[in-house]
């Protein structure tokens, strides 16, 4: 049975060392949980990825409480969520505290600058990989490029496009399976 201790050390571990948020968080989370101490099999973690996303918060702390509450109920989900999150929350305090007097500072933008292209590549890593997993190939991949730019371009509401895309994948299935 796993340790809250150990469990504990490893979300603290993901929230200090991961810059970016939730969609970067996830290949150190999927390192850590799957590779590292073997608690969810890659199946297990991209549902845990999968019903995070459609819960309301923060990416990662709902992927933290989904592995807790599986690994030691709720005072495991508790656990890991307050360990993911502690760090950050004491980081971007003390940023909001130093930015306020050093935002100016060229240097200072300019790492801020320098940052971004890193944040990009840790998102989209994670996004290749799950893509991957789901079946997305370059036969199938249109459907997320073009969800996205009809949220995108056209402004329509993300509840729409979903829903729209459930009802024609249910319609391609019956028809698919009928031929």
């Amino acid at each position: 049975m796993v340790k809250y201790c150990d469990l504990f050390i490893t979300f603290f571990k993901i929230g200090t060392f991961t810059i970016g948020g939730g969609y970067a968080m996830i290949p150190l989370i999927q390192r850590e949980v799957v590779d590292r101490h073997h608690w969810m099999s890659d199946t297990d973690m991209l549902d845990a990825i999968a019903l995070s996303q459609t819960m309301p918060g923060i990416l990662a702390a709902n992927i933290a409480a989904i592995v807790g509450q599986r690994l030691r109920g709720l005072r495991g989900a508790a656990v890991a969520v307050a360990a993911n999150i502690l760090m950050p929350i004491l980081f971007i305090l003390l940023i909001a505290i130093l930015f306020r007097h050093f935002k100016d500072i060229p240097a200072v933008q300019h790492i801020f600058l320098a940052l971004r292209p890193a944040v990009v590549a840790l998102i989209a890593a994670p996004v290749f990989f799950l893509a991957r997993k789901a079946g997305i190939s370059w036969r199938n991949c249109w459907i997320p490029i073009l969800s996205a730019l009809l949220i995108w371009l056209l402004g329509l509401s993300p509840v729409l496009v979903i829903l729209s895309a459930i009802a024609l994948g249910l319609l391609y299935s019956k028809f698919a399976v009928k031929r």
